[in-house]
């Protein structure tokens, strides 16, 4: 399995560290760059890790149509 997805990857969790330290021009472009390395390193994946984000958001995002269908029905018995 070929780990260069983890080049990217890297770049992106030093330039959202920096992102987060700096509150000017340079921070914003900083976190501009780091949202490219994660789209980047997320299409050099190799497909098990892609599979694996795959069941995780769609696994998350069931929770939270269930939590939130369970309030809607809560919100509408009051």
């Amino acid at each position: 399995m070929p780990l260069f997805f983890l080049i990217p990857l890297s770049i992106c969790v030093i330039t959202g560290y920096i992102f987060n330290r700096c509150s000017d021009e340079v921070g914003y472009l900083a976190g501009l760059f780091a949202i490219m390395s994660l789209v980047l390193s997320l299409i050099l994946a190799p497909w098990e890790i892609q599979a694996l984000l795959l069941v995780i958001v769609l696994v998350t995002t069931k929770k939270l149509l269930q939590r939130n269908e369970y309030k809607l029905k809560k919100g509408s018995r009051e």
